[in-house]
Parts: structure tokens; C-alpha cells; sequence
């Protein structure tokens, strides 16, 4: 699994950079003739419609940015249509959303067709269908949705190509002391850290965010990470090869079964809910379902069967499963016996613990 972003592709006056476009079609034609079968994970639409479109900045407006992606995701499909064709290699374009993700009907749909896709030896694109959704139409987004296609195709990898070397102990670009981390595992403290450092925008435009949220979700599904240096063309065969490029995240050592994943990945929560130390040592420690007597608030409105985040006081995500009860019961039963409630908050096959 390869993927890479806009800041890869675009040319600093607009368009693809037709330099970017071919180290990216060389990378993952030369994966598929060592005898992978890469899948790629590609942004750039929205970069690609700006000049066509007789532009000369990104768009603002969410309409202007889904009319720019609606022209540029063509002309980015020609391109490596184009450029994948030189190398004797098909390719087909692939466009997901999260409501697709999240319909385990479509889900399951989309895993097969990638699937068919790979054993013809067609090489599958994948970007988000920016033209018609409202809310993800930033960079990054990109970098957990390859996370999620790591996990339906059953990837060996993921490596994620950027414009740096990796991930550092600080921006390098203001810090002289700062560090490329080589190899860290996904719960080690420094990806914290980097995580709340680049959400204050610290460390850019939040980039550094989404690709750590997406080492760590396809850490859960039993695959490492390599994010590496876009620009440097062997990155993606070194990263493969086990040799030390850029920075290594280390996967769970047990992966969780798809429908867990499908939980705790291809669900938008639609609520919270907050719990005491006790829940927490009985979820985290002792693998039980959750009961009303441990919670102590209930964040936004839920019905019986919707995603919801389960959290400590301190808000530190606990995990993520399906509602038992809704968000209306759970408030009405919170401290009691749940044969008092009507039921569990959360039973424990449908609860996904991410401590």
C-alpha cells in the first residue's frame, strides 16, 4: 500500500508536478515488478483541477473545491493512466467515502472489488470522492483512508510518501535539536506528543496529525508504517526491502478481526460516552462489557446500534463499539444495575479497546 499526498504531486504554480506524478508511477511499477501487488492511495484532484479551471490559487469555498476536484480527478486519472501505461501496467480508479466505509454492506462490497482488481493485476487508485463530500476536503484526509485500504486488501505495508524525511521529535524547520525518528512504536509517547504538538500547529499544517492517527489505526490492523521522503524514488522498494528509510511504526502484535475494525475504523462516532477509573480497569484490564454503573455522563444523542467513543474523565479515548442502549436510556440509567437500565451500555463483542 502507497500513498501520497497533494504537496507531492502539486507544482508550486498550480497543477501536477509532472516530476511528482513519475516518481510515484516509478515507485509502484517497480513494486509490481519485484511481484507485489501495490495499491495506491493518491491525492491530488483538487491541485490538478486549479489550472484547467483557469485558477491561480487553491479554492476556499467548499463548492469551488468540489467543482475544482470534480474536473482535476479526471485529468489526474489521465495522467496516470497515461504514465502507468508506459510501464505496461492498467490501472482503475477507485473513489471511497466514509459513509461508504461505514455501510458494512459497502464495505464488504469494496473490499472484493479491490480484491478482483489486484488477482487481474490491475493496480487500484484510490482518493476520496471530494466531489461530493462536504466536510473532508483537507490534506491528510487521504492518510487515514489508506489506512482503512491497508486493512481491506490485507496489506503487507503501508508506506506513506510526504515531503520529509519522516516524522521528528520536533519541526525541524525551527528546531536545530530536532530528530527523525527511525523506529518508534504506535503507542509511544512521542507520537502523543507530536500528535498534540501539530494539533496547536506547531508542527505545520496538521499533517504530521493524520499521518500518526493513520500509523496507529493501521497499527490495530496488524500492519507497520514507513512514512518517507516522496521525493526520494527508491523510498517505497527501501521501505519494503526492511532497509532504514524514513520512520518505522511498529504494528499491535495481535490484529483485531475485521468486524472490530469495521468498529473501531469505519464508523463515525455519533456520541460519547465518559466513564470512571472502576469501567475502565474492568474494559482495559479485564475484557468486560460495559455497564451503566460505570458511567458517569453521556456526550450527544445516539440510538441503540450507533458508534460511540468511550472515554476516562480526563478524555482520553478508552475505545469505540456499538450503543446497547441509547443515549436517552444510558443518561436516564447512569450508576445503575443494568438489569435495572434494560441492558449494557456497550457488550464487550462490540466494544473495541484502543488503550
Amino acid at each position: 500500500m502507497v500513498k501520497v499526498g497533494s504537496s507531492s504531486l502539486a507544482s508550486a504554480s498550480g497543477g501536477l508536478d509532472a516530476a511528482g506524478v513519475g516518481r510515484t508511477v516509478r515507485q509502484v511499477a517497480e513494486l509490481r515488478a519485484a511481484g507485489f501487488r501495490p495499491v495506491l492511495v493518491s491525492s491530488g484532484a483538487v491541485a490538478a483541477g486549479i489550472p484547467a479551471l483557469g485558477l491561480t490559487e487553491r479554492p476556499r469555498e467548499i463548492p469551488d473545491l468540489q467543482v475544482a476536484a470534480a474536473v482535476g480527478q479526471g485529468l489526474l486519472m489521465h495522467e496516470y493512466a497515461r504514465r502507468f501505461g508506459e510501464e505496461g501496467t492498467v490501472v482503475g480508479q477507485v473513489l471511497l467515502t466514509k459513509d461508504v466505509l461505514a455501510n458494512r454492506n459497502q464495505y464488504l462490497h469494496a473490499r472484493e472489488a479491490l480484491a478482483r482488481m489486484l488477482a487481474i493485476g490491475v493496480v487500484p487508485i484510490v482518493n476520496e470522492n471530494d466531489t461530493v463530500v462536504v466536510d473532508e476536503l483537507k490534506l491528510g484526509d487521504n492518510d487515514r483512508l489508506a489506512a482503512m485500504v491497508s486493512h481491506l486488501v490485507a496489506a503487507g505495508m503501508l508506506v506513506i510518501l510526504t515531503d520529509t524525511k519522516g516524522l521528528f521529535s520536533a519541526d525541524p524547520r525551527i528546531d536545530d535539536d530536532a530528530e527523525l525518528l527511525t523506529a518508534v512504536r504506535h503507542t509511544d509517547e512521542i507520537l502523543d506528543e507530536l500528535f498534540r504538538s501539530s494539533g496547536r500547529g506547531a508542527l505545520g499544517s496538521g499533517g504530521v496529525t493524520t499521518k500518526i492517527a493513520a500509523a496507529r489505526m493501521a497499527a490495530w490492523s496488524g500492519v507497520p508504517t514507513v512514512i518517507a521522503e516522496a521525493r526520494n524514488e527508491d523510498a517505497a522498494m527501501l521501505a519494503v526491502s526492511g532497509a532504514e528509510i524514513g520512520t518505522w511504526i511498529a504494528p499491535h502484535a495481535a490484529r483485531l478481526s475485521a468486524r472490530k475494525l469495521w468498529i473501531a475504523f469505519g464508523l463515525p462516532p455519533e456520541g460519547k460516552v465518559v466513564i470512571d477509573d472502576g469501567a475502565v480497569s474492568a474494559l482495559v484490564t479485564s475484557g468486560r462489557s460495559l455497564l451503566p454503573a460505570g458511567v458517569v455522563a453521556v456526550e450527544g444523542t445516539f440510538g441503540e446500534g450507533s458508534a460511540v467513543e468511550v472515554v476516562e474523565r480526563s478524555g482520553d479515548l478508552i475505545g469505540k463499539g456499538l450503543a446497547g442502549l441509547s443515549a436517552h436510556a444510558v443518561r436516564e440509567s447512569i450508576g445503575a444495575h443494568s438489569s435495572v437500565a434494560g441492558g449494557v451500555v456497550i457488550h464487550r463483542d462490540d466494544l473495541v479497546v484502543l488503550r
